[in-house]
């Protein structure tokens, strides 16, 4: 099929661009031979840029393992030009901005955004990155900390584990069998011992492969393209051309040793897993004709006759996805992933017999026209109507295809199937063949059935060879199973206008209320896209009263997704998608997509909650899977289970995971059935519907599920009592204490320690909200270039703001191999202390520095539907409705004065502050247990020392909630 053009055409190149789009672009090559394109979006409020060199990886020296990696870490710090360490992160965070960097096998990308007005200047010093970085030995050994933090916090992550132990069993001289993050050993110890230095090697390394014709820049700009192009002509002119080639590395990583193989691999986490890969011819080359991503679509289809449908009806696997993983221009990998059950896993042949059974119906059925077809428009569809996204995220992915693909598809890179041909899908099914197959099959039940570990996360595993006519058995004696092609889908759009909305509200407005619900409608007056946002939140008093309520409430919610999926499957192929999960008071629908079959799936969602019923099959299904999220919840960051506790200490009627485990384990199907015509006998619906809806439909979807559920003879729900109301309660702290709670990590495997130090400042008031945030403004680059760049505590550092159903406060989480919690702490509050002279001796010009990027910051527009009601929805659920708090925060940031900040932090911040509230959250790691019992002792008075969550919480006054009062003030 002929995919419609709206192109934008520069010097006679042309870019194929969403015909939504109108955002200008042009390509520009400078006389270094960097290329570069600069997007033109006089309506953006934030710039970005990025940078893709065609350097990973696969060119770390031999010894000298994440060097490329390190490189990457060590262009932050300094230039010639701007010789200040950190000083580049600094401008970008103190100017509403984010930077960040990956290093991926054969490409390093560097990106940044910032607040439009700042851009020049940013962009100057990113710049420098690629002319005259800095790289002083001082900082080479102090940023090696920081990548073996980083690979410390990888050690225990399953998703690690066994990317590497795949690359493992492959060929020794292909650079895929590398390991590619680096640590302490790899680029300090072991370099060291053999006398070399790897400072030298970090800049030969630099000097040899960076080189401004194996470059990409994208530049996101908000002036016209002639500006942007001289603003990159003045700047990126000096990077230097050594007219390298890109390295290319040909040949397939797997010989016939590493393929035909059965891999069983002990995991760190419950759960059973099979990955399915075989090396196929890269799908790049016939991009357009995208083999890999229809038979991804064919082989990961979730409808009835899937093979995922058989796999679930059979009770043996709970998730499928299947698609072409890791690939370069010389090799690629198709893998097929499935979660399996603990009767899939003692099935597993079968499980692959069906694989190889849903292959051959593709070999026999052949490549279907119509399949292909009704893919690519859903594609073409999706790629002209996408939604606008943060700059920084959108080119970030265009850098990386400028490297790969034609001018004409720079914007496009794989997302547009548009050229049918049979042979080319044909090759890649004929290569998903047994003799082909590399299978890894992971479970906790290897434990001691192993006999080799991989070298760098130790990863127990063993290895046997699997011939073709065993698959071939294993295919014969699979179970019969209705396999066949998917249906065409229902649920493609075919009406894609725009609705004259009648009102142009520009924020939410209370469009109908009933005692059953309430409905908050604000239809699209900004982004002219045939999309639509639906919210329905079921507030039930029973689904938060006890930890057996919450479970059941769960339960309940898969158990619907789970009914669902087969038929709600196609909505989500053809962009429709739709949620049902835990809310804060009951459990909420997510409808968000095309509105043109929006209202179709929600009578169908409707329907089933109407006429739920448990069938004990599927039940069991999700108590397992239920049951292993929470025995995992041992196996979380460090730092993850600190920011746990905190929210358990402060939140009100939540209930801690051990309690909702024991619940679990004797929960039965016929709990499940009592349980929720109980929960649904008692709701209140509280409903946002936005977008390309008019406002009669609006009301007539909420009446519509009214009817259903409230309007039945025999109505499932009725309306909540008055005194019924859900409230969100946090505790309140007390001024002037310091609160404590020392706990060891639930993973004894695990060295790492964490902390979370958060301060409890204020109920929702706008002149202190902009208080907090401008200090959070200032603060955050302060910590982070103390705590992580100069004191190397780890590589998770960050200071945060934190809201907790209104209740504002900030929060320092820090993760550290090297140090404990207590020592930590201390450094934060040193912090602190030191920070009191920082805030008195900034200058005028920098306090209105930091208010106006603090400004631009809140007045940045909406890119799309999605965030524009993620910020009202967040007001509604809060009960706070305060759709006007942008504009009133920066009318109260324009009256302030420094002297109010400086007020604001010694009340409430600095050490010793009368009215500051601090909790201490402090994780013990292997490490550092044997100090827990010393920094206990060691803790200042006055102190509260937690030692019972739940105990506390009880005992402490609560915050007023803005929910609750039925109708809410506006």
């Amino acid at each position: 099929m002929a995919v419609e053009k709206s192109n934008t055409t520069v010097d006679g190149v042309e870019i194929l661009k969403p015909r939504t789009d109108n955002r200008e672009y042009r390509k520009v090559v400078l006389k270094n031979s960097l290329q570069v394109l600069l997007i033109s979006d006089p309506d953006t409020d934030k710039c970005a840029a990025s940078m893709s060199v065609s350097i990973g990886s696969f060119s770390d020296p031999q010894g000298l393992e994440g060097l490329a990696h390190f490189l990457e870490h060590m262009l932050f710090y300094a230039s010639e030009k701007y010789p200040q360490e950190d000083s580049y992160s600094k401008y970008i965070t103190e100017h509403g901005g984010s930077t960040n960097a990956y290093t991926s096998s054969e490409e390093t990308n560097y990106h940044f955004d910032i607040n439009a007005d700042c851009f020049s200047e940013a962009l100057d010093r990113f710049a420098q990155f690629f002319i005259k970085p800095l790289m002083s030995a001082d900082a080479t050994m102090r940023e090696i900390k920081a990548v073996d933090s980083e690979n410390q916090k990888n050690l225990l992550s399953d998703g690690w584990r066994m990317r590497q132990l795949q690359k493992h069993l492959s060929k020794e001289d292909h650079p895929f069998h590398k390991f590619s993050t680096g640590n302490v050993d790899t680029l300090h110890v072991k370099p060291q011992a053999k006398g070399v230095d790897t400072t030298s090697e970090l800049i030969k390394f630099y000097e040899e492969h960076y080189s401004a014709n194996i470059m990409h820049l994208v530049i996101y700009g908000k002036e016209s393209l002639d500006k942007i192009q001289d603003l990159v002509e003045g700047m990126f002119q000096q990077v230097q051309n050594t007219n390298k080639s890109i390295p290319r590395f040909p040949g397939q990583p797997c010989t016939s040793d590493h393929l035909q193989i059965l891999v069983k691999a002990v995991p760190i986490k419950q759960g059973h897993k099979l990955n399915v890969s075989w090396p196929v011819t890269p799908s790049i080359h016939r991009y357009e004709e995208a083999p890999c991503r229809y038979l991804g679509h064919l082989i990961g289809h979730e409808g009835e006759g899937s093979l995922f449908h058989a796999l679930k009806t059979l009770g043996w696997a709970t998730g499928l996805s299947a698609g072409e993983g890791d690939w370069t221009l010389d090799y690629s990998f198709f893998t097929v992933s499935i979660d399996l059950t603990d009767a899939g896993h003692e099935n597993m042949q079968d499980i692959l017999g069906l694989l190889f059974k849903y292959i051959q119906l593709l070999q026999q059925s052949g490549v279907c026209q119509w399949i292909f077809d009704e893919l690519a428009a859903i594609c073409e569809t999706k790629f002209h109507y996408q939604d606008k996204t943060p700059p920084m995220s959108y080119i970030v992915d265009i850098a990386s295809n400028m490297q790969i693909f034609p001018t004409r598809d720079w914007l496009v890179g794989l997302s547009l199937p548009s050229k049918f041909n049979q042979a080319t899908i044909q090759k890649v099914v004929d290569e998903l063949s047994p003799s082909n197959a590399r299978i890894f099959w992971e479970s906790q039940k290897f434990e001691g059935q192993t006999d080799k570990n991989e070298p760098w996360y130790n990863t127990a595993y063993s290895l046997e060879k699997i011939t073709s006519s065993t698959i071939q058995e294993w295919v014969k004696s699979a179970p019969d199973a209705n396999l066949h092609l998917p249906a065409p889908n229902v649920f493609v759009p075919t009406d894609l206008s725009l609705k004259d909305a009648k009102n142009k509200e520009t924020v939410p407005v209370l469009l109908r209320n009933s005692p059953f619900s309430r409905l908050w409608y604000k239809p699209d007056t900004i982004f002219s896209k045939p999309k639509a946002y639906f919210k329905m939140d079921f507030n039930c008093p029973l689904a938060v009263s006890s930890p057996d309520a919450a479970v059941l409430t769960d339960i309940f919610t898969r158990l619907l997704m789970d009914y669902l999926n087969e038929y709600a499957y196609y909505a989500q192929v053809a962009g429709l998608h739709y949620g049902v999960s835990l809310s804060d008071n009951g459990f909420e629908l997510t409808l968000l997509g095309y509105n043109h079959k929006l209202r179709i799936l929600l009578e169908t969602v409707i329907e089933k909650i109407a006429n739920f019923e448990v069938k004990p099959d599927r039940f069991a299904v999700i108590k397992e899977t239920v049951t292993k999220e929470y025995q995992n919840y041992k196996f979380r960051q460090p730092y993850h289970q600190a920011m746990y506790y905190c929210s358990l200490i402060l939140q009100d009627q939540t209930w801690p995971w051990t309690e909702e485990l024991e619940v679990l384990s004797h929960l039965e199907a016929e709990d499940v059935a009592k349980f929720v015509p109980m929960l649904l006998s008692r709701t209140f619906i509280e409903c946002y519907i936005a977008g390309n809806v008019e406002d009669n439909e609006a009301e007539s979807m909420v009446k519509h599920v009214e009817d259903v559920l409230f309007n039945d003879p025999k109505p499932k729900c009725r309306p909540l009592f008055p005194s019924q109301h859900l409230t969100n309660r946090v505790v309140k702290l007390e001024e002037g204490m310091k609160y404590f709670y020392h706990q060891d990590g639930s993973n004894p495997s695990d060295e790492n320690s964490a902390l979370v130090h958060y301060i409890q400042v204020h109920r929702d008031d706008f002149p202190m909200n902009i208080k907090l945030q401008l200090f959070g403004l200032v603060a955050k680059q302060a910590t982070f270039h103390q705590l992580r760049t100069v004191e190397q505590l780890g590589y998770i550092t960050a200071l945060a703001q934190r809201n907790d159903s209104g209740i504002y406060g900030v929060q320092f989480i820090i993760q550290s191999s090297v140090k404990g919690p207590g020592h930590i702490d201390s450094r934060v509050e040193l912090l602190l202390k030191n920070f009191e002279s920082k805030l008195r001796e900034m200058s005028d010009e920098e306090f209105k520095s930091n208010v106006t990027a603090l400004i631009d910051m809140k007045l940045e527009k909406y890119k799309n539907l999605k965030e524009e009601s993620r910020f009202y929805w967040q007001e509604i659920q809060r009960g706070t409705v305060k759709f006007n708090r942008k504009e009133a925060e920066v009318a109260a940031l324009r009256q302030l004065q420094k002297q109010e900040l400086i007020a604001f932090f010694e009340e409430y911040i600095k050490i010793g502050a009368a009215k500051k509230k601090s909790l201490s959250i402090r994780v013990y790691g292997s490490q550092h247990l044997k100090e827990m019992a010393s920094d206990k002792d060691e803790v200042p008075s006055p102190s509260v020392e937690i030692e019972d969550i739940v105990g506390f919480r009880k005992s402490q006054p609560l915050h007023g909630s803005f929910r609750g009062c039925g109708q809410p003030k506006l």
